[in-house]
């Protein structure tokens, strides 16, 4: 943040915001967890797209010493439930088109978390749940917030939880030091450069995103984030903002191979 402060951050749609800009946003955001009352260690969820406001957690709870919980959104409310008892989230950002599971997820949760409406406007529907939304929470942090990194490398960085396919979903645990080496292999698997401008294809609820979030931070890159991944989409992103980089899986390669003109 500090080497490439005006260096294009975030792209979403027509906003765009640079590294420092990001990195205030996510010190505003480590803040605002802080005045809630919650302490180091505690788990903050995400019920959320690529979007921003996902992004920026991924720096943001890290920062404030809590451990960051992205929910996989296609699950439905019972499992969502369970993993906000088992992972014990005590606050969690939702964005709106997930209203619905959210509102019988808590409703079926022993934990109460506060919830955090992300309140995106291009959102499919959905209504409002929290007391407050994204923007108007973080503007109550200090950009200036004086964070510190982890007391030890084994530290827990995230949480992220199985599909339960076979049971209950399983919580598989990310240390600061696992996180790092992920996050860095990333860049010598794919010789990585200087800027990169990479494309929200892959989930960030998915293995951290596979550390991407991290990756791109540190090549002083470009996360361009979309809601949802279509062709067009895909090939838009590329044209319009010269991608280079992106993951996915075979259903999302052939997206692209079978697109029409």
């Amino acid at each position: 943040a500090r080497t490439c402060a005006d260096h294009t951050a975030v792209i979403y749609g027509d906003l765009q915001r640079s590294w420092s800009q990001t990195y205030a946003r996510c010190r505003q955001l480590a803040s605002a967890l802080t005045k809630t009352g919650l302490e180091k260690g505690d788990v903050v969820g995400y019920m959320a797209m690529n979007t921003p406001e996902l992004y920026e957690g991924h720096f943001g709870v890290p920062m404030a010493g809590m451990v960051l919980n992205a929910l996989n959104y296609r699950l439905d409310a019972r499992t969502i439930a369970y993993i906000i008892d088992h992972a014990e989230i005590k606050l969690l950002i939702t964005d709106r088109e997930f209203a619905a599971t959210v509102r019988e997820a808590v409703a079926l949760a022993k934990g109460n978390p506060v919830l955090i409406d992300i309140d995106d406007p291009d959102a499919d529907g959905g209504e409002l749940l929290g007391a407050q939304d994204y923007e108007a929470f973080i503007a109550s942090g200090d950009p200036e917030f004086a964070y510190s990194g982890p007391n030890d490398e084994w530290d827990t960085i995230s949480i992220n939880y199985t599909s339960g396919t076979t049971g209950n979903p399983k919580g598989v645990v990310y240390h600061y030091r696992g996180a790092y080496l992920n996050a860095i292999g990333n860049t010598l698997e794919w010789n990585m450069a200087a800027h990169p401008v990479y494309l929200w294809t892959l989930p960030m609820f998915h293995c951290n995103g596979w550390c991407f979030p991290w990756t791109v931070a540190a090549k002083a890159g470009t996360n361009v984030c979309i809601r949802k991944v279509t062709a067009a989409n895909i090939y838009n992103s590329i044209a319009d903002h010269n991608v280079d980089h992106l993951c996915g899986a075979p259903i999302v390669l052939s997206f692209m191979i079978d697109a029409t003109d």
